[in-house]
C-alpha cells in the first residue's frame, strides 16, 4: 500500500511479481493486483489453520471472535494511516491513535490474548496481558518510526526515505511539527511528502528532528511504555517462565535496530 520497493532486505511482493512477469502488458499493475490476491489468499489460509486446529469448542469460538476483532482493528488502523498520509499535519494524539490501532494491538496484545485464551486464563490474566501488550505494541511502532528515518537500510532491510517521501504521519514527525519554529516548519512542509526527496533533503529533515528534540522525545516515549509493560510483570503473578519470556520480548521490541 505504501509502494515500497524493499522490505526486510528483499523486494516487496508486488515488485517481485512484476519483475517475474516483465512481459505482461502492464507488469506493475499485474504485480499490485496479484499482491492483493495473495493477501486475500493468506487471510483465507489463516482461517483454514484455525479450522483444522481441532480446538475445544468453547475456546475455538472465543478465539475466532478475538482474531476477528484483531483483524478489524488492524484494517481500521491501516485505513486511518492511509487517510492521514500526505494530508495536512495531525496532532500527536491522533498519530498515537493510528499507531495503537494499526500496530500495537495486533503486534503484541492480541497474540498474547490468543495464547492466554487457549490456556484457559481468567479475566485477571487477560487484563494483565492487555495492560502489558498495548504500551509495548506502541513502543514497537515508535521504534519502527525512528528506524524508518534514522535506521541503516543495510540493517533494517528497508528504505530510510520512504516514510519521509510518503509524508507518513508518525508520532515522530507530529512532535517535530508541533515544536518547530517558523523556519523549521517551512522546511518540513517543503520536504516531507515530496516524492523527489533526495538524501540531502532527508538529512535536513533528520537535523530538524534532532534540533526540535522530537527524536529524544520519541525515545522517552518508548522508554516510558517499556517501563509500563515491565511494571505489569512485576505486579501480576505471571508464571516465572512466562514473565522471563515477556521481559525478553520487551527488550527485543524496544531496543532493536531492525
Amino acid at each position: 500500500m505504501d509502494g515500497s520497493d524493499v522490505r526486510r532486505g528483499r523486494p516487496t511482493v508486488h515488485r517481485t511479481l512484476a519483475g517475474s512477469h516483465a512481459r505482461h502488458a502492464s507488469p506493475d499493475r499485474f504485480g499490485v493486483n496479484m499482491a492483493i490476491l495473495l493477501g486475500d489468499l493468506a487471510l483465507c489460509w489463516s482461517y483454514d489453520l484455525l479450522q483444522v486446529a481441532e480446538l475445544a469448542t468453547p475456546r475455538a469460538g472465543t478465539l475466532r471472535a478475538l482474531l476477528d476483532a484483531m483483524r478489524l482493528q488492524a484494517m481500521t488502523g491501516q485505513y486511518l494511516d492511509l487517510l492521514a498520509t500526505g494530508s495536512s499535519a495531525i496532532a500527536v494524539e491522533e498519530a498515537l491513535a493510528i499507531c495503537r490501532a494499526k500496530t500495537a494491538r495486533y503486534t503484541v496484545e492480541y497474540p498474547l490474548l490468543a495464547g492466554a485464551h487457549l490456556a484457559g486464563a481468567d479475566q485477571g490474566m487477560l487484563a494483565a496481558c492487555s495492560a502489558y501488550g498495548v504500551p509495548l505494541g506502541e513502543a514497537f511502532q515508535l521504534r519502527d518510526d525512528l528506524l524508518g528515518v534514522f535506521g541503516d537500510p543495510g540493517t533494517t532491510g528497508k528504505s530510510d526515505l520512504d516514510d519521509l517521501r510518503d509524508g507518513k504521519h508518525t508520532v515522530l514527525l507530529a512532535i517535530a511539527r508541533q515544536r518547530a519554529d517558523s523556519v523549521q516548519a517551512g522546511a518540513l512542509r517543503a520536504l516531507i511528502g515530496n516524492a523527489r526527496l533526495d538524501r540531502t533533503g532527508a538529512q535536513d529533515v533528520r537535523d530538524i528532528l534532532v534540533a526540535t528534540g522530537a527524536r529524544d522525545a520519541v525515545e522517552d516515549m518508548i522508554d516510558q511504555r517499556r517501563v509500563r509493560a515491565l511494571t505489569v510483570l512485576d505486579s501480576f503473578p505471571f508464571p516465572a517462565a512466562a514473565a522471563a519470556s515477556l521481559r525478553h520480548l520487551a527488550d527485543m521490541a524496544t531496543r532493536r535496530d531492525h
